[in-house]
């Protein structure tokens, strides 16, 4: 939460406690968060009905909250089925920002997509920031200076972000994405959408579905010339919950010439690049390799503000408003699909269908009882 939004949860009702020095980290100090009504509290989430947070509680946490609590924040479903298990067991009905519907109604709700934004911006202004030359071109009475040459691998947010950015920077930019609709979308950004003549892979809520070995081979032997030719690779293809593809190898990045830069926003979840290292630049061949890990807490203040109007869209959906026979309240409606796609525990209950199968194993549905047939006597000549 950031101070300019705690009125939009006043306003719906709500008693706003925080943390304190929640904010510090996006420069938002104590002060700003009281002047906007909110209260500094020591015990705001032991006191809370409902937490909002960017990353889940720690289980010690989850394990001292009241029954019936709801939590609001990101929860990596397939990475936390301990966590998952506590939030069941303590009665918490639990929500999580990556598995809201990826449907027009819920855009201003989609979390992946503005940190999306955030990473995109960021990796091009790292890929700026470790190339040791213009990106734009420069053309002055000592001699001309060429443009620098950058591919992106993925076009997503992130990836459109990325291409955006760079070609504000005044590089000549080249892109791939595996879908077909993505074409266009990069050359609406103005850059050159490198075409393999490959099948395209179209997957569902906006994401790639995942390739053959043997598609992801021959991509990578197409795309190798490009990799060589550039200054800098940024590579951004990731799907929430699963294994980031192996796009490029380390013999591709050894192709790339002195003074190169790959940056690759997807090396906490395996990495596009082979070798790259979250949180680190790594040195493959003659190219510096910048691994990505958690980049949109690198641009704090602009991440936390559309983090914060995520929260504030999700929570108004999910609260009564009041009227004369009943107060405000955070009433989830589990008719929804956006709350109950967004949904992991409730009730005592995991409610999110793939984590509870993962956790519980698949539901045992009982057969019905076999009723045995009843034979009605024949009756004979002599009884009739």
């Amino acid at each position: 939460m950031v101070p300019e939004l705690v009125g939009k949860l006043t306003a719906l009702g709500y008693e706003v406690l925080v943390v304190p020095g929640a904010g510090e980290g996006a420069q938002y100090p104590d002060e700003e968060y009281t002047a906007a009504g909110a209260l500094i509290a020591e015990d705001a989430v032991a006191a809370a009905d409902l937490v909002v947070s960017v990353q889940p509680l720690e289980p010690s946490v989850v394990r001292g909250l009241r029954e019936g609590v709801s939590t609001v924040s990101f929860l990596p479903v397939n990475q936390s089925h301990h966590l998952v298990a506590d939030l069941r067991d303590a009665g918490v009905t639990a929500f999580a920002m990556e598995l809201v519907p990826r449907i027009s109604r819920a855009q201003s709700m989609d979390a992946l997509s503005s940190q999306a934004l955030v990473a995109g911006y960021r990796s091009a202004i790292v890929a700026a920031g470790l190339l040791r030359r213009f990106f734009p071109l420069n053309m002055t009475a000592a001699g001309t200076v060429p443009p620098a040459q950058i591919v992106v691998l993925g076009a997503g947010v992130a990836g459109l972000q990325a291409i955006a950015t760079a070609k504000r920077l005044g590089a000549v930019v080249k892109a791939y994405d595996v879908r077909a609709a993505a074409a266009e979308e990069i050359r609406s950004m103005g850059a050159v959408a490198i075409d393999l003549e490959l099948e395209t892979l179209e997957g569902t809520g906006g994401y790639a579905r995942e390739m053959t070995e043997d598609r992801a081979a021959r991509q990578r032997d197409l795309l190798a010339p490009y990799i060589a030719a550039a200054d800098g690779l940024i590579t951004t293809a990731a799907v929430p919950g699963r294994q980031a593809p192996m796009l490029v190898t380390t013999e591709m990045v050894e192709q790339m010439g002195a003074g190169s830069v790959v940056v690759d926003l997807a090396a906490e979840t395996g990495g596009n690049v082979e070798g790259s290292q979250p949180g680190q630049v790594v040195r493959i061949g003659r190219a510096q390799v910048w691994g990505g890990a958690n980049v949109p807490a690198q641009m704090p203040g602009p991440a936390s503000k559309l983090y914060a109007q995520n929260i504030v869209n999700i929570v108004t959906l999910m609260t009564r408003t009041a009227s004369e026979d009943q107060p405000a309240a955070f009433a989830p409606d589990f008719d929804d699909e956006i709350v109950s796609g967004s949904a992991v525990t409730h009730d005592h209950r995991i409610v999110h269908g793939p984590t509870r199968e993962a956790i519980e194993g698949p539901e045992v549905v009982e057969p019905p009882p076999v009723v045995e047939p009843v034979e009605t006597p024949v009756e004979t000549e002599e009884q009739q």
